[in-house]
């Protein structure tokens, strides 16, 4: 046991600098139980390097002593691999569908009471199914991932199948061996692949919990020119005796800025700019806002009483719009108050509670339900970077596209389900989006 307990937690704990045995202290002892559940099914599902297996040797010896079916679990799991799977189809506290990522095929209805209470829709879970007579059940580890850990499972799954025929050829061959990788790659079948995988999936799963614990999974966010987020503001204090209007008069001969309101405008990018789509840093997320009509907005202005402030999202930016507004506010202005605000701040400050809108319930998620239509309607005709930078309703015209417009839809989906009960957002129907994309037979 404590072999396959060391190769399922290795590398992760090696990721992080920590010790097997501190997993229950960074993570918990519910998460070090589920490490230690996913180590002891592999180790039941796998023959012994003297070809015994522990589940025949204790249904043959002690068998007897159980219900038939717990016996016929104890055979489930012998025979049973870990995949990784997509629920839907939930009724809390009876039952789930799971379909399988990695060999594909139709749901599978699974009863599971616990399981299907804490799960969302379109959620991705690593467990094993296995089928009993009266209905199929899920192992007793159940380990949740989200999106992008659970991609680069499914990735290193496919290297792994693609790397595995060639390795056992060059290693037979230096046997004096002939055999051919094209022949062994056909008996890798994903049954085959995974059996054999248990291990990755939890060093996959227990490296993201490790690290989300210690705060190193947060992805990068960059703005549009690839510069990490860092709020940045410049408050100008105008100078003795100057008045708004000579400011509003020297802000109107800067083409770049477009005015919304007599103390409001809007400093757009060149006409056509778009965001980078390809971020220069590693696994950056790019943040960027448009204008209705396509525009980029790289930052506002704002005019209060005897200040002219403004917000950009970057030092680099900040730069950028002290030289495009230094000639125009020249003699106009003082030498600007810089004020930064990083990322990690942003997420440590206490947000003060909404201000009641003076509607009343029913009006306010009548509102909110508008608005979300609203919103989505227009984001339909959008870019969207994770589509390729093509708007949904392009990306849908090509069966690749669909299949990225449907994991888009599906992430809608499952962050809108996991709002709190009675979140006029978290009752969103989106059935209409997969209506209007043609991708509605895609969704089961």
């Amino acid at each position: 046991m404590a072999e396959f307990l060391g190769r399922h937690t290795a590398k992760a704990c090696t990721a992080v600098g920590i010790e097997m045995q501190e997993i229950a202290d960074v993570l918990g002892n519910d998460a070090a139980m589920v490490v230690w559940g996913a180590a002891f099914e592999d180790l039941v599902a796998t023959d012994l390097p003297d070809g015994r297996n522990l589940a025949d040797d204790y249904l043959r010896r002690r068998g007897w002593k159980e219900g038939a079916s717990t016996r016929e679990y104890i055979a489930g799991l012998r025979r049973s691999t870990i995949s990784l799977y997509e629920v839907s189809g939930l009724v809390p506290g009876e039952s789930m569908q799971l379909r399988d990522l990695v060999r594909g095929g139709e749901p599978v209805r699974v009863s599971e009471k616990l399981g299907s209470q804490g799960l969302r829709q379109w959620d991705r879970v690593a467990t094993r199914v296995i089928p009993l007579r009266a209905s199929a059940v899920i192992s007793g580890t159940l380990m949740p991932f989200d999106q992008d850990t659970s991609e680069a499972l499914l990735a290193s799954l496919r290297k792994a199948g693609t790397k595995a025929p060639r390795e056992v050829a060059k290693v037979a061959q230096e046997f004096g061996i002939e055999t051919d990788a094209k022949a062994l790659a056909g008996m890798m079948t994903p049954d085959l692949l995974l059996a054999g995988a248990a291990f990755m999936v939890t060093n996959f799963w227990l490296d993201a919990a490790l690290k989300a614990a210690q705060g190193g999974n947060r992805p990068d966010l960059v703005n549009s020119e690839g510069d990490p987020l860092e709020f940045t503001t410049l408050h100008f204090p105008l100078l003795a005796g100057i008045k708004p209007e000579q400011i509003r008069a020297a802000l109107a001969t800067v083409p770049a800025l477009r005015q919304e309101d007599p103390d409001f405008w809007n400093w757009l990018d060149a006409p056509g700019a778009a965001p980078q789509t390809a971020p220069r840093r590693g696994k950056a997320q790019t943040f960027f806002s448009k204008m209705e009509d396509g525009s980029l907005v790289l930052g506002t202005l704002a005019l209060k009483g005897r200040r002219l402030s403004l917000e950009v999202n970057s030092t680099v930016r900040a730069e950028r719009g002290q030289g495009l507004l230094g000639p125009v506010l020249a003699g106009l202005v003082g030498p600007p108050l810089i004020e930064r605000t990083d990322l990690e701040q942003m997420l440590a400050a206490e947000r003060p509670p909404p201000e009641p809108s003076g509607l009343s319930p029913e009006d306010e998620r009548a509102l909110i339900r508008q608005t979300l239509e609203d919103h989505y309607r227009h984001i339909l005709d959008q870019p969207i970077p994770s589509l390729g930078g093509k708007s949904p309703r392009a990306a849908a015209k090509s069966p690749k596209g669909r299949e990225k417009v449907v994991a888009w839809l599906k992430m809608l989906e499952n962050h809108s389900a996991k709002r709190p009960a009675g979140d006029p957002i978290g009752e969103y129907d989106f059935g209409w989006m997969w209506q209007e994309l043609g991708v509605q037979a895609l969704r089961g």
